[in-house]
């Protein structure tokens, strides 16, 4: 099928129902369906105003791709939360955050979260066994089974991108 250029009305129209449907089955909540229904031609829409040259042979299977990758980012969102809040129930009692508090903290982890995720799987992993787990680099380069010499090139790439994340 040749690639057209989008006309997001009559994919939205064409498609919206099918999506829908989808999210659905794969979410169990017809209302989280729906606000990621609306979040995919959201994106699309975002996509054709950065690129008028912007164009979809598979509507289905690039709706689902944006779908599916927002579906992850609210899984991951949830999940973040669900660990917040748990660690909000296991302080003393005394000890309440306000919700302005909480929202900044929540953010922070969000964006603390997509930067490990941006990092290489090698990168972030030695990132993690150094900051997390305290071992030394001679002790991660072990672990991994590289050299020491990677295991530093592999912490200034997660330092560098922790730089760039806070300018």
């Amino acid at each position: 099928m040749p690639a057209e250029t989008i006309d997001t009305h009559s994919l939205y129209t064409d498609h919206h129902g099918w999506l829908r449907g989808w999210l659905r089955k794969n979410l169990h909540c017809s209302e989280i369906a729906a606000d990621l229904t609306q979040d995919t031609f959201v994106k699309i829409m975002q996509k054709q105003q950065v690129d008028s040259n912007f164009t979809i042979s598979y509507p289905r299977r690039y709706l689902r791709m944006v779908a599916g990758n927002l579906m992850i980012d609210y899984f991951r969102r949830r999940s973040i939360e669900q660990a917040y809040m748990e660690a909000l129930r296991q302080l003393p009692e005394p000890a309440t955050i306000p919700t302005e508090d909480r929202e900044i903290i929540l953010e922070v982890l969000n964006k603390l979260d997509k930067l490990l995720d941006s990092m290489p799987r090698k990168v972030r992993q030695a990132f993690l066994l150094s900051r997390l787990d305290g071992l030394t680099y001679t002790q991660i380069a072990i672990k991994m089974d590289v050299s020491l010499r990677t295991v530093k090139r592999y912490m200034q790439q997660a330092f560098t991108q922790c730089l760039d994340l806070m300018l």
